[in-house]
């Protein structure tokens, strides 16, 4: 009797679609995997604005890919970057020149940020998707109230000490109400010459309220605890430009726009997301069509040709839930429907090989979290029946905490970071306030600085969805 020949399947990224596929696919026999991502290591994303604010180390929210899979050996672990891929000969071409061959390609390359046209801001409004994003905000907000300290101009020592969130969505929120918990205590004592509390932070947003995914009770409670933290909330504000000044918004005033200038050394854009670049490749050699957002639309099995061999999935993917009875809905762009669909992917080759008839994408709604700070959050969990279970406050940042540590891949990440969370919730302090070095480009007012002591409209409503953890 002959053993069956290996099938090749080929997954596009190590995040949580490109994972929770690797896994599903390492149950059916004779297939071999190759992973391949540009980076060498698994990110738990909903935690990420914690290393950028320093509440935890890198490390506690990330996990090296090899050492994820070094237990499954039909699994071959490759950094590198796609280039292209080549549908007709079914190949994936590597930025080093290799052509890998497949069988079946899943594709779960993500997201990353959007500016809505205005690509130059990014130098000046940092997004949040990669532990590198998360390093250059750190070292931003620990440079701003350094440089503060230095400064013996009172307007540009308040410029530094001015903090901007655009977009109110969950990554928006978490971050605008870490940065004034930081202002208000962590760094409390710690200056001389400045007082970290006078630092403003503002979290700027286009639509009518914050967190426009979560039902308007939830919304109106979460904006009242970030105005009990410090957080100055601008509704219905479009930011019209960002440079190393600052940025400018604009507001309604009776029947025109009001604009304001807003002086900020720290900058941080949570504002859109738009799909990984490689989507629009994909879509081009398959002639598959995308979304506003540079996304894919797949059919209903998440496919995205007509051989049915390559799949995509997460971010990447447009993607409907298309439950019995019901018209399809669109899927939110949340790390359990990026699961969800890795599964069904592997799933759906797996009945391609058993000669059945693949199932479309049923997405199931775990719920929506978002923290605002300590003691506050937001819970929205769907219960049967249609009903939903909604609380906010003290007992909301519990539940948030634990689903968060629970879903973190390995033990000692989940000891790490409900120690680093203790020691944070009795002290105030964060121990990741280290920075490697801070900006050597001048800044626009250098010459007030002290020498040591002796001794088109593109703030819109966010679309950043809810991060729940992952299910």
């Amino acid at each position: 009797m002959t053993t069956p020949v290996p099938r090749q399947v080929i997954v596009v990224g190590a995040g949580f679609g490109g994972l929770e596929a690797t896994r599903a696919l390492c149950k059916i026999p004779y297939v071999q995997i190759t992973l391949i991502d540009k980076a060498n290591h698994h990110l738990f994303q909903p935690l990420l604005y914690q290393v950028a604010t320093a509440g935890l180390a890198a490390p506690s929210i990330a996990a090296p890919v090899r050492t994820i899979m070094h237990d499954r050996p039909q699994v071959t672990t490759l950094q590198a970057e796609v280039a292209e891929f080549d549908a007709a000969q079914k190949q994936v071409l590597l930025t080093n020149g290799e052509r890998l061959h497949y069988d079946w390609l899943i594709v779960a390359a993500g997201a990353t940020h959007s500016y809505f046209g205005n690509d130059h801001w990014a130098p000046y409004a940092i997004g949040l998707k990669t532990l590198r994003d998360a390093f250059d905000i750190r070292r931003k907000v620990v440079e701003a109230f350094e440089r503060a300290e230095l400064s013996n101009d009172p307007v540009e020592r308040q410029a530094l000490l001015t903090f901007a969130i655009i977009g109110a969505g969950p990554t928006g929120v978490e971050m605008a109400g870490t940065i004034a918990e930081i202002a208000r205590h962590t760094l409390k004592g710690e200056f001389r010459r400045i007082n970290p509390a006078d630092a403003r932070t503002f979290l700027i947003e286009g639509g009518s309220r914050v967190l426009q995914t979560m039902p308007e009770r939830l919304s109106q409670r979460a904006k009242e605890q970030l105005e009990k933290l410090g957080v100055k909330v601008l509704l219905n504000a479009r930011v019209t430009h960002i440079d190393a000044e600052g940025l400018r918004y604009s507001t309604p005033v009776g029947d025109t726009q009001e604009e304001t200038a807003m002086p900020s050394s720290c900058i941080i854009w949570a504002a859109g997301v738009a799909a990984s670049p490689l989507g629009k490749q994909l879509a081009h050699a398959t002639g598959a069509e995308t979304d506003r957002a540079g996304r894919i639309i797949v059919t209903p099995e998440l496919t995205v040709d007509a051989s049915h061999s390559i799949f995509a999935i997460g971010d990447l993917a447009a993607a409907k839930s298309h439950d019995p009875g019901t018209e399809p809905t669109p899927v939110p762009g949340v790390s359990p429907a990026a699961k969800q669909m890795g599964r069904l992917a592997a799933a759906n080759i797996q009945r391609q090989i058993q000669g059945e008839a693949m199932q479309a994408f049923r997405y199931k709604n775990y719920g929506n979290l978002a923290t605002i700070g300590r003691n506050a959050a937001v819970v929205d969990l769907p219960l049967p029946g249609g009903r939903h279970l909604r609380f906010s406050g003290l007992l909301a940042w519990q539940f948030w905490l634990f689903a968060h540590v629970y879903f973190l891949i390995g033990f000692r990440n989940r000891l790490v970071v409900l120690m680093d969370w203790a020691s944070a919730y009795w002290t105030y302090r964060r121990y990741a306030r280290v920075v490697a070095s801070v900006a050597a480009t001048p800044q626009p007012s250098e010459q007030n600085m002290a020498p040591p002591p002796a001794g088109a409209s593109a703030s819109a409503p966010q679309n950043d969805t809810p991060k729940t953890p992952s299910a």
